[in-house]
């Protein structure tokens, strides 16, 4: 089978599952191809995503790994028989790479959560705050390419209300002005709409609140099938890093249920975001 011209994070995660059972099962890569009989490049090919796995060699080789977790084998069946591409594959070549990666992940999710310290999430953002984000890149971007990021943005919206979603949002968030006072207040507004929706939660973290000093790094929480494939994206200005280590997405748990004991009540987050409309 060929090389992919291209590899999605979706093929490399298969892969990198793949991966991790047979460390488990305490293999190399030399051994665990002797022990299904294919050749070992074959076996790094499809580790690294590079090739596409069949369901029945998903199968073989969680039975060779001494796997008895049936519902992570099922999962990774379901990964390995995806066929199609996503919406966002429309955009390679029009958004940076990374954008499709987001858009992948929220895709595929049982239920996304997210806390964010100084922007508004972008799955709540309105089109003149994202413009007025993107007007702020560095470099610089072109007209094209920042109405081309709002157009992508405004597609990966269409999640909410088909994936539960649960945004912690920090005061500053709020009250940072990405353009000017309209915009801001209209952004407002649109996130107690959005507050509203069925599967949508929105709570707000406020600057009087003792004890949160370092969590100031945005991230996402993706919820898989099962738990071994969840998925946590830690945001920064050099990027994102997907991580899906046991200890990192248990240190994560941990934080978000820290966040979440630190957050206003739903229906205080809205009664909070309504006194900042009023102070506009």
């Amino acid at each position: 089978m060929a090389s992919r011209a291209v590899i999605t994070a979706r093929q490399e995660r298969l892969g990198a599952e793949l991966r991790k059972l047979r460390e488990r099962a305490g293999l190399t890569l030399r051994a665990a191809a002797q022990t299904v009989g294919i050749a070992e490049s074959k076996l790094s090919s499809a580790e690294a995503g590079r090739v596409g796995v069949s369901a029945e060699r998903v199968r073989h080789l969680a039975n060779r790994y001494v796997c008895d977790d049936a519902a992570l084998v099922d999962a990774l069946v379901a990964m390995a028989t995806e066929r199609g591409q996503g919406w966002w594959e429309e955009y390679r070549e029009v958004v940076p790479g990374g954008y499709l990666r987001v858009a992948e992940l929220e895709h595929h999710a049982a239920e996304l959560k997210t806390f964010q310290p100084v922007h508004v999430p972008g799955l709540l953002q309105t089109e003149e705050q994202m413009r007025g984000t993107f007007a702020s890149s560095v470099p610089s971007l072109s007209e094209e390419q920042r109405e081309a990021r709002v157009r992508f943005r405004l597609r990966r919206q269409e999640i909410l209300g088909k994936v539960g979603y649960k945004a912690v949002i920090h005061e500053a968030a709020l009250r940072i002005r990405a353009a000017d006072s309209e915009v801001a207040r209209e952004q407002l507004l649109h996130i107690l709409e959005r507050s509203e929706s069925p599967g949508v939660a929105v709570r707000v973290v406020p600057f009087d609140v003792d004890g949160f000093a370092g969590i100031s790094a945005p991230l996402v929480y993706a919820r898989g099938p099962v738990p071994q494939l969840d998925t946590v994206l830690a945001d920064s200005t050099h990027g994102g890093s997907y991580l899906d280590g046991e200890s990192q997405l248990g240190r994560y748990r941990a934080l978000l249920r820290t966040i979440e004991k630190m957050a206003l009540g739903a229906v205080e987050s809205r009664d909070f975001i309504h006194h900042l409309v009023r102070q506009m």
